[in-house]
């Protein structure tokens, strides 16, 4: 069996984030051929974590990037939350959400290149890893936040322009308060009808004439959109204003993804 050298071992383990005697069985194996040690590591263990995929992975992190017109918000999922906050982990869900931006607008699919960073994190972390899920948009200009823990964020579209902390602002709001949509027109009618409907109901019950009960259906309608459209809603900032106000009337919102680990 050939001599191995600790600075080939070393710089194995570099490459790969694995335990010193796997890196120098492999160069062992390899004949101390770096690139093919690596190849074979990776099968090797690859072999391995493919037999664990059936693990929950309850735990993970929503990474998000933005070049320009185009943008894009993943999420990676994997099995513990030390694993989640690994800079190895977080480095990935980063440079997963990089190789997304290069495909088309629509929803993210696991390419090559993505499953060689999923495959990676599974070998050198001994956890399941996999991608969740992703949405690439395009288009206009873009505000984004990640909460501190990685587990909500939010991916803002917009036409026009806002300043950046505004839009910063906005999304932390949508992350807080979860709006059903942008503004009214994303309410269903069949939902607004339902609601006026039983409030015309309870109205009458209460012995209100028509007048004053159609008044106090309109009032319940108009209460469920302020509560529950993004652009009427209070602003988490600052409840004086709406997310209307906060966004000022130079840009208008095209789209919002809201993202919750596992959601």
């Amino acid at each position: 069996m050939s001599t191995i050298a600790a600075k080939d071992v070393m710089a194995l383990r570099e490459k790969t984030g694995l335990g010193m005697m796997d890196c120098k069985k492999a160069l062992q194996e390899n004949n101390g051929d770096m690139a093919a040690a690596e190849s074979w590591l990776r099968e090797k263990r690859k072999g391995k974590m493919d037999t664990r995929t059936e693990r929950t992975t309850g735990e993970g992190r929503i990474g998000i990037a933005i070049d320009g017109p185009k943008a894009v918000i993943i999420e990676l999922r994997t099995e513990t939350d030390f694993t989640a906050k690994n800079d190895a982990f977080l480095t990935a869900t980063d440079s997963v959400a990089g190789l997304a931006l290069g495909q088309a607008a629509g929803d993210v699919e696991a390419d090559d290149a993505i499953n060689k960073h999923v495959d990676d994190l599974r070998i050198t972390t001994g956890e399941n890893v996999n991608f969740a899920r992703g949405m690439r948009l395009d288009g206009g200009s873009y505000g984004s936040y990640i909460h501190h823990d990685g587990k909500r964020a939010c991916l803002l579209q917009i036409e026009g322009d806002a300043p950046a902390d505004a839009l910063k602002g906005i999304c932390q709001h949508i992350v807080f308060h979860d709006p059903m949509g942008i503004d009214a027109d994303d309410v269903p009618a069949e939902k607004i009808e339902s609601i006026r409907t039983a409030a015309l109901a309870e109205a009458k019950e209460s012995g209100k004439n028509d007048e004053i009960a159609g008044k106090m259906a309109d009032g319940k309608v108009r209460k469920y959109l302020e509560e529950n459209t993004l652009m009427a809603q209070k602003y988490v900032l600052d409840e004086s204003m709406t997310v209307g106000d906060a966004l000022g009337g130079d840009a208008k919102i095209t789209a919002f993804i809201r993202y919750t680990l596992g959601g």
